[in-house]
């Protein structure tokens, strides 16, 4: 079973300002990206899982992205925090796990040292963004195989507020990402189902909730340019967390939302 949650959510987007106006980009120290938390045992665990017995479900590399991939491994690796050992070419985890750095491809071991999602993007022909390589073990109603190798209106094709100005303000945040100045935002959406692993094809048809959504899903995401293969690696943490472990004052202002099933 995926339900694997957190006791708190670290902020809560719907509050700040400087969020609310999509896509709400913000600033980011390199020290801040990568996110330790107390679902930490439970995420690799369930991690672990997939790329073992689902790896096609959760993995996937187009031709041209091993650079972008080394790249990321190394930048991961250069900022692990409190909690890591590393001893020659073996990493052990902050929940003791002990992962070997060249037994497995470089993206999957990234994969397997974070709780982050890992996703690289890199210019296309037109100058498009194209997702070239992930490791997407908590998908929230998407779909690895659907994505993969698609330009980002592509990538985003059912998402109602992506439109045309949307995706030229999307674009021109990816063409202005520079070295060790990254970016992130938060999202927040109600779901009923609090497993982390939701799938879901494109052309799927969205379910009623036959009860109202007890868990806030909040996606940490994170934009880093990789220098020297001119990638971007898009990383996400994941929150899923009880409403009602919320602060009273965030429940009460919580925008009224679609609850995703």
């Amino acid at each position: 079973m995926d339900h694997v949650l957190q006791t708190h959510l670290p902020v809560a987007p719907w509050r700040e300002p400087a969020m609310a106006r999509l896509p709400g980009v913000q600033p980011l120290e390199m020290a801040d990206w990568l996110v330790v938390d107390e679902a930490f045992a439970g995420q690799m665990a369930l991690c672990d899982a997939l790329l073992s017995g689902r790896r096609g479900a959760v993995y996937a590399m187009t031709p041209g992205a091993e650079q972008a991939a080394a790249e990321l491994l190394a930048l991961v690796l250069e900022h692990l925090g409190p909690g890591y050992v590393r001893e020659g070419g073996v990493v052990q985890r902050p929940d003791g796990v002990r992962v070997a750095l060249e037994a497995e491809p470089p993206l999957v071991t990234a994969a397997r040292l974070v709780q982050e999602d890992l996703c690289l993007l890199k210019p296309g022909p037109g100058g498009e963004h194209v997702l070239t390589a992930a490791v997407l073990c908590f998908p929230a109603s998407w779909t690895l195989a659907e994505k993969i190798g698609r330009p980002l209106t592509g990538i985003h094709r059912p998402v109602d507020v992506y439109d045309t100005g949307m995706a030229r303000r999307v674009q021109r945040l990816f063409d202005a990402i520079r070295e060790g100045r990254p970016l992130w935002r938060q999202n927040a959406l109600v779901y009923a189902d609090p497993a982390l692993h939701q799938p879901r094809p494109e052309a799927a048809p969205r379910r009623e909730a036959a009860d109202a959504g007890r868990y806030l899903r909040s996606e940490k995401q994170c934009l880093v340019r990789l220098p020297l293969s001119d990638a971007v690696a898009f990383t996400i943490h994941t929150y899923v967390v009880p409403l009602a472990a919320l602060p009273e004052a965030w429940r009460a202002d919580l925008p009224e939302r679609e609850t995703v099933t």
